[in-house]
């Protein structure tokens, strides 16, 4: 391939990634045709995009870039998977589709997060932890607890004495 091929593929690359912070290396090698398109329909469905790439051009296209420390320990060609709300979210999704069914030589091979290179085992991990949607529900539930408590705490009192009155009321009737 001439460098100027190179060059423009390597633009291509990288105007695709544009904008991608966080991705996760996959390896689809040995996927049939069938399968392949599955999966890419499956992520399709979920925000996920998939880009197979050669390594070398990978690194060159996202020189300077956070997702250049995922590309070091990488070899041969790989497929990066980016997109989804949150980093946690596509790995949940990406560890869920992984060893599965049809996909049983999909496997993931790294990843990059905040411009810091993951092994597999690091993005499994990752993929354990309550996700954005999760961490704001759990936060708002914190941030409304205290106010709840005291209005239960408030009520309360008032809602005993209306409850005696009302039993002093059924009294007196009888």
């Amino acid at each position: 391939m001439s460098k100027l091929v190179k060059r423009l593929v390597s633009r291509d690359i990288s105007n695709r990634l544009d904008g991608v912070s966080d991705a996760i290396l996959v390896n689809v090698v040995g996927l049939t045709g069938n399968a392949n398109c599955d999966l890419r329909r499956e992520f399709r469905s979920k925000g996920i995009s998939l880009l197979v790439v050669k390594r070398t051009m990978a690194a060159r296209a996202t020189e300077g870039t956070s997702l250049r420390p995922a590309f070091d320990d990488a070899n041969g060609t790989i497929a990066i998977a980016y997109g989804c709300e949150d980093f946690v979210t596509l790995a949940k999704e990406v560890t869920a589709i992984s060893n599965v069914g049809p996909y049983k030589l999909f496997e993931i091979k790294g990843g990059v997060m905040d411009g810091e290179a993951l092994s597999a085992e690091k993005v499994k991990v990752i993929s354990k932890w309550p996700s954005r949607q999760e961490q704001i529900a759990m936060l708002v539930g914190q941030i409304l607890a205290p106010g709840a408590n005291l209005a239960g705490q408030l009520v309360g009192g008032g809602r005993k004495l209306a409850s005696q009155i009302k039993k002093i009321i059924e009294k007196q009737e009888e």
